[in-house]
């Protein structure tokens, strides 16, 4: 594995734990600055909707530059925020902290993925886009906890520290692996012109694929966000319990994404996400059909959560491949509006999912998250129907 890829893999790893890091010591900053929990918790929010918002602007905005500069910057502005946020004498100052170091993650987050596409071979692009991805889930599986951890122990102005540390160093990583370091490299070449660039991102197989993802991520994260009520009423599931059903979609996560990686550069990234969404759209429909069982052991769910994992990261790679080689000069635009559209169906499977449990409770949880799949699968095979017309609008443009 080069070096390079390695260093956007710990890039991921450290701009994606940013987002979450201090979920587990909010009750700790409420207290430190004389403000409630919730609005302590608009921290992570602030953060989130940051990026879903920048990422856009800061692709187009960044076209230009070499990415390897737009890399390394981003890591320098993520570093600095992050070590001003642990000296933050009040609140205010501290929200506007939070959203420069979202501003510097929304910068470089695309770029990691559109790095790792452009210089992967062209048969192992979908393996080079997992490896980045794995950082993704890496912050969900050992970032976010190890913030929480050194929060407890050494108080929550050390989680940003250790943040700002962990910025640094992948600043540094940037700057000595990625390639392009000598003065006499030459520049990217121009993008297009605006009209040509959204003439590109607005073709329907882009277009239905970005909405795609959008439908896909809020089916994903509104069982995955409430899972413990689920679970709970379910198979009377309790906190140990549901630690394990975590791990075991974490783990299952991870191998999904490799396995959807070499899938993508095996048979091409619309039939990968095709048995991807089909895979999740039959775990949600096991779900359902265990309700009517209630309760169940854990033991049966563990399965069932394992493929849903599996399912749910598999399509990552495909999904990032397929934008990046549609769209050609605009990769980095495309990707840019897929994560922001990451993060806006993670908010809005969230805000769904809170709905339905406080007007209808957990049952109808999978029969929703099954129904947005099929709408995805939907959404995913039209785009790919669409697929020649955009890839010559792309060459012409």
């Amino acid at each position: 594995m080069p070096r390079w890829l390695v260093a956007l893999a710990l890039g991921a790893l450290i701009f994606y734990t940013d987002d979450y890091v201090i979920a587990g010591v909010l009750p700790e900053i409420s207290g430190d600055l004389d403000v409630s929990t919730g609005a302590a918790g608009q921290l992570v929010t602030v953060f989130s909707v940051t990026v879903a918002v920048a990422a856009p602007v800061a692709a187009i905005a960044t076209a230009r530059l070499r990415r390897r500069t737009v890399l390394v910057a981003a890591a320098v502005a993520f570093t600095a925020a992050n070590a001003l946020a642990a000296l933050a004498p009040s609140y205010p100052p501290l929200v506007l902290l939070r959203v420069a170091a979202a501003l510097a993650a929304a910068t470089a987050t695309p770029a990691l993925f559109s790095v790792a596409a452009a210089l992967a071979p062209p048969e192992r692009i979908g393996r080079y886009v997992a490896v980045v991805a794995f950082g993704v889930t890496g912050a969900i599986a050992a970032g976010v906890p190890a913030g929480t951890w050194i929060g407890g122990t050494l108080g929550w102005r050390a989680t940003f520290g250790a943040m700002a540390v962990a910025g640094a160093l992948v600043a540094a990583g940037f700057a000595a692996w990625l390639p392009g370091s000598a003065a006499s490299a030459p520049p990217p070449p121009p993008p297009p012109p605006l009209r040509s660039q959204l003439a590109i991102l607005l073709r329907p197989a882009i277009s239905l694929g970005l909405a795609a993802n959008v439908t896909l991520m809020l089916g994903s994260m509104m069982l995955l966000t409430y899972l413990a009520p689920f679970t709970a009423g379910l198979a009377s599931a309790g906190t140990g319990e549901r630690g394990v059903l975590f791990a075991v979609s974490g783990v299952a996560g991870m191998a999904g994404i490799w396995a959807g990686g070499r899938s993508t550069d095996r048979r091409g990234p619309d039939r990968t996400l095709a048995a991807g969404v089909a895979a999740f759209i039959l775990t949600m429909g096991a779900l359902a059909a265990l309700w009517a069982l209630r309760p169940v052991p854990v033991v049966v769910l563990l399965p069932v959560v394992a493929v849903w994992g599996a399912a749910a990261f598999w399509n990552s790679p495909a999904v990032q491949a397929r934008l990046h080689m549609l769209a050609g000069p605009v990769s980095a635009q495309a990707l840019a509006l897929n994560t922001s559209g990451t993060y806006l169906g993670v908010a809005l499977g969230g805000a769904v999912g809170g709905a339905v449990i406080d007007t209808a409770g957990p049952a109808l949880l999978p029969l929703i998250a099954g129904t947005a799949g099929m709408a995805a699968l939907a959404l995913f095979v039209a785009a790919a129907r669409s697929a020649a017309p955009a890839t010559a609008v792309t060459a012409r443009a």
